[in-house]
């Protein structure tokens, strides 16, 4: 999947970027590619640093939206297949 799809999939349209729910689906697509990055080069710690940043702003995201819209979350986190 690539950028704009994973934005009309997630998004209210073609424009919105900045919700929520399409930057956990971005974040998740990037950490998604670094994983397979790392099982090819498993010493490669500079790219593992990255991801651990992805890791934990995904996760502030995700808390965001726990507490803002729970139903959301759920769906979210089902159709993305985290935690």
């Amino acid at each position: 999947m690539d950028k704009k799809e994973i934005i009309a999939k997630f998004g209210k349209d073609e424009k919105d970027t900045g919700s929520t729910s399409v930057q956990i689906a971005l974040l998740t697509q990037r950490i998604n590619h670094l994983n397979e990055h790392l099982k090819m080069h498993p010493k490669d710690n500079h790219t593992r640093r990255g991801l651990l940043k992805l890791v934990g702003q995904r996760k502030g995201l995700l808390n965001y939206l726990k507490k803002t819209d729970i139903e959301k979350y759920r769906s979210i986190a089902s159709e993305l297949g985290i935690r």
